[in-house]
């Protein structure tokens, strides 16, 4: 037996006892010879102290300890003297005082301390397992597991069963670079990582599962941010004879389950519901935060007849002017200026035009272009007062959303608008456009994926060809203004399957050596069908309050897709790429020996 009891166990209650403790040491401290020492284990701290007069070997003993030696601890358990106890800790009424210890392991010298937040990112990286005995990290770690575990038990009590599929698949176009796995046993032939189990619950609804989950890895070869990996772990839900209105209410509880679950958070039920349309016209972004105001206006009523050139040529083009209006912002800096210009031409725009209310007047090199009327509806509709700072978007409908959509989340930053306490702010998007066009391919793409089907009300469009009005069977629910989960109401006809590949200009041929397993299923027997899929990491890393996705995983990547723990991606044997048929390009053809005569 190595201990017990854990280190945050022992209480007043327990005084007297004799106990075994486990753990590393977290800290040491001389007071005149008498050496305190700090175990620490998962659960957390209890204090150690080894008095000479009481025991000279262990308190000699105890003396050459360091930071992270591994040690086990024998000793009765009692009161702090009055005055020592720590309110702070749980065990800050007891300690232990040891008769027996025990070395286990030794340390190093640490390459960073863990009682401070390390600022090589590399560093720690490389050193990922010392991160993680971090105490936020071992918080970390506990609440996803929590979250983890409180999916299963709340799916499982809604009838749903969890089935794995394939981490081997197949290269199928699905809107990422897919990471190929070449196969040894067929040369030349690859499979694919799974970017999403889409397909296989599909086809699992054809198989009669009739309600699936699983929390699968899912793989997509994309360059990184704070929110993405190349490998990541997925909710992913998929069920028969399903309505929208059934996914949103399985979610909102699948949700209130798992905050309960993770950090006794009580969640609000049911979520509000925001069109596409009406969340890109409100707050220029399909995943809004609504925790602060900012919201934008429509000013084409207003400008439709100006003098402006840039506000009407906008509007006679068919396009939109809209603002928002930044209270307090009229001390906006020419950095700050300068900064938001930027982002604004980063997304569409030409530049960025703004107003500032100050010292009792507007000032801006625009203003002298509108009239008294104009000025008017501008007062009226922008609520503006002294000290804001309006800024406007003149351009197509969705540069002018995108555009200060952008700008309203950088000045919610630069103004420090977000709440200081936690608001946990859900909704769901929904009638999301079934298409997007591409410029660059020059033609239509799926704006989910080619499995979503259109809704019933825009049937006659999408047989019509009027790609840009079809409106997709599909929703998100956003949290705080991030998207956690998206799914959609899924096409199980293979007519209209047919049809759709067509609309995403996707040849016969092709049709069927990508997604012919699928078009075959479709025609014996496939029901009604639809899902969603969540984030995990995403999901955890809000609830934990964190700021990237590497913060609640344990063995995450850098931002250059490198795993420096284990120095991967890495060469590989020659034998082995021999074995694959493979030769990397620029490398000289392997000799051969003479075969000699024949």
């Amino acid at each position: 037996m190595y201990r017990t009891h854990d280190c945050n166990s022992l209480r007043k209650t327990d005084i007297g006892k004799q106990v075994m403790l486990a753990g590393w040491v977290n800290g040491t401290r001389d007071h005149g010879g008498v050496i305190f020492i700090d175990v620490r284990d998962r659960e957390g701290l209890t204090q150690v102290v080894f008095r000479p007069e009481e025991n000279a070997e262990l308190a000699k003993q105890a003396h050459t300890l360091r930071g992270e030696d591994v040690i086990q601890v024998s000793g009765r358990v009692a009161a702090r003297l009055p005055g020592t106890e720590n309110p702070n800790l749980p065990t800050g009424d007891i300690e232990i005082i040891p008769n027996e210890l025990r070395i286990l392991n030794r340390a190093d010298p640490l390459p960073f301390p863990l009682d401070a937040e390390p600022q090589n990112e590399d560093l720690r990286m490389t050193h990922r397992y010392l991160d993680l005995r971090r105490r936020r990290f071992a918080r970390n770690l506990q609440i996803r597991h929590r979250a983890a575990k409180a999916t299963r038990d709340y799916l499982d009590s809604q009838g749903f069963v969890e089935v794995e599929t394939p981490i081997l698949s197949k290269s199928t176009p699905e809107g990422a670079r897919d990471f190929l796995v070449p196969s040894r046993i067929m040369p030349g032939k690859f499979y694919a990582l799974p970017q999403a189990p889409q397909q296989y619950k599909q086809l699992l609804m054809v198989a009669g599962v009739e309600k699936y989950f699983q929390i699968a890895k899912c793989f997509r070869d994309e360059d990184l941010r704070a929110d993405r990996q190349p490998e990541f772990t997925q909710i992913d839900i998929e069920a028969s004879f399903v309505t929208p209105d059934d996914i949103f209410a399985l979610t909102e509880g699948m949700l209130a389950a798992i905050f309960k679950a993770a950090r006794n958070i009580e969640i609000k039920t049911p979520f509000d519901r925001l069109t596409y349309r009406e969340a890109l016209e409100r707050f220029g972004s399909d995943k809004p935060d609504r925790r602060f105001a900012m919201e934008l206006v429509d000013l084409g009523e207003t400008f439709r007849e100006s003098s402006f050139k840039v506000f009407r040529g906008a509007l006679d083009a068919g396009g939109v002017v809209k603002a928002i209006n930044a209270k307090g912002f009229a001390g906006i800096t020419i950095g700050q200026a300068d900064e938001l210009t930027e982002i604004a031409k980063l997304h569409g725009a030409k530049g960025l035009a703004f107003i500032k209310a100050e010292s009792g007047e507007w000032k801006s090199p625009i203003v002298k272009f509108f009239n008294d009327p104009e000025k008017t509806a501008l007062q009226s509709k922008l609520n503006i007062e002294e000290g804001d700072c309006v800024f406007f978007a003149a351009d197509k409908w969705e540069v002018a959303c995108e555009v200060l959509g952008r700008l309203r989340l950088r000045i919610a930053e630069m103004q420090e608008l977000m709440p200081p306490r936690e608001i946990w702010d859900f909704l769901w998007v929904i009638d999301f456009p079934l298409f997007e066009w591409s410029a660059d391919e020059n033609k239509w793409n799926a704006m989910h994926h080619p499995f979503t089907r259109p809704k019933a009300g825009d049937m006659l469009l999408f047989e019509e060809r009027k790609f840009p009005e079809v409106r997709a069977e599909a929703y998100d629910v956003v949290l705080n203004g991030v998207e956690i989960g998206g799914g959609s109401m899924r096409i199980y006809e293979p007519e209209l399957q047919d049809k759709m590949f067509e609309a995403l200009s996707i040849k016969p041929n092709d049709r069927e050596s990508q997604f012919g397993h699928l078009l075959r299923a479709f025609r014996l027997g496939a029901p009604p069908h639809g899902g969603i899929a969540f984030g995990l990491d995403r999901l955890v890393m809000l609830i934990c309050g964190e700021q990237s996705i590497r913060d609640v995983m344990a063995f995450p990547k850098n931002n250059r897709a490198m795993d420096l723990m284990t120095q991967s991606p890495a060469e590989v044997d020659p034998k082995q790429l021999r074995e694959l048929r493979i030769r990397l390009a620029g490398a000289a053809p392997e000799s051969r020996a003479p075969s000699g005569p024949k």
